[in-house]
């Protein structure tokens, strides 16, 4: 079986990182926060001669979410269409509420409301499986109540949303965000995972957990 790999598009006017992970050869990937323009993410990902296999959210906010009815009605329709099952969206079962208003998720203040909801609300530690890709939920809450990343152990692979940023993380200033409860997640769920692993963050460019122990400024 060939290795986990990842590449990322980087949409929407707060320049957000939706990532997708795949095996080279298999056909099939697994779109994390698809942030904007849901149908040019599905049609580069096409074009690329990969499918949509699911889709994770590490959080509702609106420059994560607002690509996400798009990609899912398009994924949808061309699974259907060749006899496929339909494609999920996963997300924390923390965010259920913030994923379905627009005060909340701050789309509305931002300009363009959007209400959205995930097809299954996962919790801590469980396990998914697609595509022959395995990850860990990891619940993060602070940057938002339902805030989660996800582990592919297998990869060496963390996709942090916006918990953990490279010296930095995420701001704590909107609903159900708490600077204090941020920082314990960081330490008590990120920071055991082994120092090598790879962060790929929600803004900005990756890092490593063993750099962030050691450098970043919020997590001293």
């Amino acid at each position: 079986m060939s290795e986990i790999k990842i590449g990322r598009m980087v949409l929407g006017i707060c320049q957000t990182n939706c990532y997708f992970l795949y095996r080279e050869g298999e056909g099939q990937a697994l779109v994390v926060d698809p942030a904007d323009k849901g149908a040019d993410i599905y049609r580069a990902l096409e074009k690329n001669g990969l499918h949509v296999a699911g889709i994770l959210l590490t959080h509702g906010h609106f420059d994560h979410i607002w690509g996400l009815d798009a990609l899912r009605d398009a994924a949808c329709a061309a699974a259907e269409a060749e006899g496929r099952e339909p494609v999920r969206v996963y997300a924390c079962e923390a965010e259920r509420e913030l994923l379905k208003s627009s005060r909340l998720n701050v789309s509305a203040q931002a300009g363009r409301a959007c209400e959205t909801y995930a097809d299954v609300y996962v919790k801590d530690g469980q396990e998914i499986t697609l595509a022959g890709m395995t990850c860990r939920v990891i619940a993060t809450p602070g940057h938002t109540a339902g805030g989660c990343c996800y582990y592919f152990a297998e990869a060496g692979i963390l996709v942090s949303g916006d918990t953990l940023f490279a010296e930095s993380v995420g701001r704590t200033d909107f609903p159900t965000g708490s600077m204090g409860t941020l920082v314990r997640s960081i330490k008590e769920k990120l920071f055991v995972l082994p120092e090598d692993t790879r962060v790929y963050p929600g803004h900005g460019e990756r890092t490593t957990i063993g750099y962030e122990m050691r450098n970043n400024p919020f997590c001293g």
